[in-house]
């Protein structure tokens, strides 16, 4: 590598001053984050309900597998994209103006789900997993780049983003779904959503100066045309993902490419870096792209499966789109536990390492799905409804499995990427989730058709897939804490 790349990648702090003992840029993509997140977990909340209802109803008990399917292809695609978000952010149009027109995209595309009819609604679904793309894996990046490598406060910064995330999706689903979703109709829901993006790029750009230098697009890359250059690949991008949103099949073969593709190059990359560590960093990495795609497959039952079960299933004494708020309020209230714990930890020297982190989020997603198998066996045959406070014990023990796992996995990816791929690094963290994703509407829609045994949405089918998941968590769980050492000799010293 020649010395002007060298200098090109250094690090250089961003503007002067802190807040709280963390940058101050932290706390403007802390806010742009919390309102893109309202946008995202708002029309989340109501859009498995809102597709089997507006657009499957038709299709009788296969409704709710229809719009799994749906659901799925659309949360699968929305992370896909960002590999290719990542690539742009790195080679064309920088960070902020990544993210200033992801946002723009995708502030359009909820205002089009409005639309009722289901060639304009998912053209709008189309619009804003391009959108996302743009945004969601350049404004993760941009928090690596605050810190120096090495500053003992990345995790907690990563962690204090995730409250962020959080807090925007605790508010979400009781704005969007239990209050203007259920008084005024979910699609009004949607309407909200995209109010929430707006204020976010309103945030972004007022509070701009803070970032200074951080996610600038290159000298090289200034001025119109490299906008220009996107925008018409972003048009272009629209239209394949539009034709996915309806065929499943494709989408899974392409996931399947792409995450070969994925692994091949940083592979090729690992060993043209001439570097072993690089390439046994890079091997370590995706071993860790695959559990985190294992966990999201199963905790990404939240929306679809989990969803239908509390509505059609569980006892609870207010509407049932609630419960898309547990995970972000038990997030918020044990973020900063877990942010404490950490470096706690490491100062008595018995700090897990992130695969054992890694290994412990995975077994926490299964046990999650395991009080549910119990709760509905103690009900047996005699038509009672699950107790509201047993679906909430599984949304707080997923989150506690979600918290050693993904802002942890958030921070790998900036410490085991070169400098110069770490955008691209991300984008391939995100289609993990994507994939995952994929599994999961599959996951929701067998669930949701019977268990593949049982009758159309019984609450024996849920049993069945449920205990599976239980089952599935606790083995990969495991192997992935016994083969711990191994990974971390992979990542020489990266902790």
């Amino acid at each position: 590598m020649s010395g002007n790349a060298t200098s090109q990648h250094e690090f250089t702090p961003p503007p002067a001053g802190e807040i709280m003992g963390h940058p101050k840029a932290l706390w403007n993509l802390f806010g742009t984050e919390f309102w893109e997140r309202f946008m995202y977990y708002g029309m989340r909340a109501v859009l498995g309900p809102y597709v089997a209802m507006a657009f499957f109803a038709h299709m009788g008990d296969q409704a709710e597998a229809q719009a799994s399917l749906t659901y799925g292809g659309y949360t699968s695609m929305v992370y896909m994209t960002g590999i290719a978000g990542g690539y742009v952010a790195d080679r064309i149009l920088g960070y902020q103006r990544s993210i200033m027109l992801g946002g723009a995209m995708m502030a359009v595309g909820m205002f089009m789900l409005l639309a009722p009819d289901l060639t304009t609604f998912l053209a709008g679904l189309a619009v804003l997993v391009v959108g996302n793309g743009l945004f969601k894996p350049n404004i993760s990046t941009m928090v690596g780049k605050l810190y120096a490598p090495g500053d003992a406060r990345r995790d907690s910064g990563f962690t204090i983003f995730y409250m962020g995330i959080n807090a925007g999706a605790f508010f979400a689903p009781l704005v969007c779904g239990a209050w203007i979703g259920a008084v005024y109709g979910f699609k009004w829901g949607f309407f909200a959503a995209g109010l929430g993006m707006i204020l976010g790029l309103m945030m972004f750009q007022f509070l701009k100066g803070w970032l200074g230098h951080v996610g600038k697009a290159p000298e090289d890359k200034k001025g119109m045309g490299p906008w220009i250059q996107v925008l018409i690949g972003a048009a272009v991008l629209a239209l394949p993902v539009y034709y996915l949103l309806s065929k499943s099949d494709v989408l899974g073969i392409l996931l399947s490419v792409m995450m070969l593709g994925l692994i091949a190059y940083f592979v090729y990359s690992g060993v043209r870096s001439g570097q072993k560590e690089q390439l046994h960093r890079y091997i370590a990495m995706l071993i860790l792209f695959f559990a985190n795609m294992c966990f999201w497959a199963m905790f990404e039952q939240a929306g679809s499966s989990l969803n239908f079960f509390a509505r059609d299933y569980v006892d609870a004494p207010f509407n049932f789109t609630v419960f898309q708020s547990a995970n972000p309020i038990f997030i918020l209230a044990l973020a900063p536990l877990f942010a404490w714990l950490w470096p706690k930890l490491d100062e008595k020297g018995v700090n897990p390492s992130i695969p054992r982190k890694f290994a412990f989020g995975l077994l926490g997603v299964g046990l999650g799905f395991l009080v549910l198998v119990l709760a509905i066996k103690a009900i047996g045959e005699s038509g009672a409804k699950v107790h509201w406070l047993l679906l909430t014990l599984t949304y707080l023990v997923h989150t506690m499995g979600e918290l050693c796992l993904s802002p942890i996995g958030l921070s790998m990816v900036t410490k085991l990427a070169r400098p110069q791929e770490t955008g691209l690094a991300m984008g391939g963290w995100f289609l993990s989730i994507a994939t995952a994703n994929y599994l999961a509407g599959r996951i929701a829609a067998i669930a949701a058709g019977g268990g593949g045994h049982g009758e159309a949405g019984s609450i024996m089918g849920y049993s069945e897939v449920f205990n599976q998941l239980w089952w599935f968590g606790l083995i990969v769980g495991v192997f992935f804490f016994l083969v711990a050492p191994l990974v971390n000799k992979l990542m020489h010293g990266v902790k």
